[in-house]
């Protein structure tokens, strides 16, 4: 992965009325890395998508892809990069193989033997129309039309949307082999074991403004490390260590949350005869909910 910057925003932002569905958005994405856009119904996930694509039009700032504007430049970018929506609107009189020819030639440019494979791989069956297909299987035709190309970058919304466990697993390995091409992906995702799975980096929005950006271990720190401790005898008192709380004892077992460095703790633990210790790092999930916890974004993500 290199530092070149394959998407980059700068104070991008989108208001309807008074409201602003996104907020001065300052984000790059790398050439070679997959980043994972997260945020509750809302956040301004879409939106940001919409504005990168060139579909709508910012209230200020810029969002430039290959380095040239996404708004100027919308049908040059269009031609190195693959789009997957969450639901298309497809044509239902239309074969499966006949949609992907016509998308196919709508791009420009496709890897025919590489789309043979991905039928297979997605058991899809082409020569169905699309009003015969399941949500599921119009799903993996929209993949798949994105997935030949082997476009340089691939914006996914929602992209697993209907399809079933094994299919999600096939997805994600085409993803970690389009990454190990060299190809760039931001993919937008409620499914957060998915995101944890297949993301370099994560970024989490709420009510249109970026909170936080990095590596899952960058941002650890957002959650408390989870400990769990059982001792020969009376658990010590941890609850004067710094960094603790949630200090739960039942019998002989200890369980905390520790933020911050663990060595305060586990020099307590060492002096009074623990006996079994386990301790686990935060989740994508309790990283995500760190940052919200009840809260849900307040403008229509569906703009």
């Amino acid at each position: 992965m290199t530092d070149a910057a394959i998407i980059r925003t700068h104070s991008l932002s989108k208001r309807y009325g008074a409201q602003f569905a996104l907020k001065n958005l300052d984000l790059e994405v790398r050439a070679g890395e997959i980043l994972g856009y997260l945020g509750p119904n809302g956040a301004g996930k879409t939106t940001t998508i919409r504005l990168l694509l060139g579909l709508i039009k910012p209230t200020s700032g810029t969002a430039e892809i290959f380095g040239l504007d996404a708004q100027r430049y919308a049908t040059v970018i269009h031609r190195r990069l693959a789009y997957v929506p969450g639901e298309a609107s497809l044509w239902p009189s239309l074969t499966g193989a006949e949609t992907l020819a016509l998308l196919g030639r709508l791009h420009g440019c496709i890897d025919s033997a590489y789309r043979d494979e991905l039928i297979e791989r997605f058991d899809f069956d082409p020569t169905k129309t699309v009003r015969s297909y399941s949500k599921g299987n119009r799903q993996k035709l929209i993949l798949i039309a994105g997935l030949m190309t082997r476009a340089e970058l691939l914006i996914l919304d929602e992209p697993t949307s209907g399809l079933d466990p094994l299919m999600e697993q096939t997805f994600r390995q085409c993803i970690q082999e389009a990454k190990a091409r060299g190809q760039t992906v931001f993919l937008s995702s409620h499914i957060l074991s998915e995101v944890e799975a297949l993301c370099d980096r994560v970024a989490i929005l709420r009510d249109g403004e970026l909170l936080e950006v990095g590596t899952l271990a960058e941002m650890r720190h957002l959650a408390a490390l989870s400990v769990e401790a059982t001792f020969e005898r009376e658990p010590p008192d941890v609850s004067g260590v710094p960094g603790v709380s949630a200090v739960e004892v039942s019998g002989q077992r200890l369980r905390c949350q520790v933020v911050g460095s663990i060595e305060p703790l586990l020099r307590v633990l060492a002096t009074a005869g623990v006996r079994e210790l386990l301790s686990s790092r935060p989740s994508l999930e309790e990283l995500f909910l760190a940052h919200y916890g009840a809260h849900h974004g307040t403008v229509d993500d569906s703009r």
